[in-house]
């Protein structure tokens, strides 16, 4: 399976996929990009990811700071919101091969404002309004990310 597409109707339903998500990521690097217009749930599916692997405190988008890292029982999850990125070769001078490297989990709003100096997703996540809710349109762009999606594909509520 190489896409995906679930209809989130509520943030609820945002935060579960994205709890559900990481359950499916455990044991591995990963890079997944996070589209979508200014409040369509990318951060929402960041927070239910990072408590669906313990964290408890509030999660929020690093829109000045870049980039939140955290430690999650044995994983290192890197929280990227590019919208602010001025440049994509800045990625550079934060030293982004640093944490795309190894076991590390990133997550990254506003990817296409590291065009040219990221490197391809495992995964594609596409968030956009419908309705009340949300549809997540899911893309591999790896072998891990069709993983993922097959994972995603057996364990989520799809109604």
């Amino acid at each position: 399976m190489n896409s995906l597409e679930l209809p989130l109707a509520d943030t609820a339903a945002t935060e579960a996929l994205g709890a559900v998500l990481a359950a499916c990521a455990a044991g591995g690097g990963l890079l997944l990009f996070l589209h979508g217009n200014l409040g369509a749930g990318k951060t929402t599916l960041v927070r239910g990811y990072l408590h669906g692997l313990g964290h408890h405190g509030a999660v929020k988008s690093p829109t000045y700071t870049l980039v939140e890292s955290y430690e999650l029982g044995g994983h290192t999850v890197h929280h990227f919101d590019l919208y602010r990125l001025g440049d994509a070769e800045e990625l550079e001078f934060l030293g982004i091969r640093d944490y795309l490297g190894g076991e590390a989990q990133c997550l990254v709003e506003w990817p296409q404002r590291g065009s040219g100096v990221l490197p391809a997703p495992d995964l594609d996540l596409h968030l956009e309004y419908q309705n009340q809710g949300r549809l997540a349109c899911l893309v591999a762009g790896t072998p891990r990310g069709v993983g993922l999606l097959n994972c995603l594909y057996l364990r989520i509520d799809r109604g």
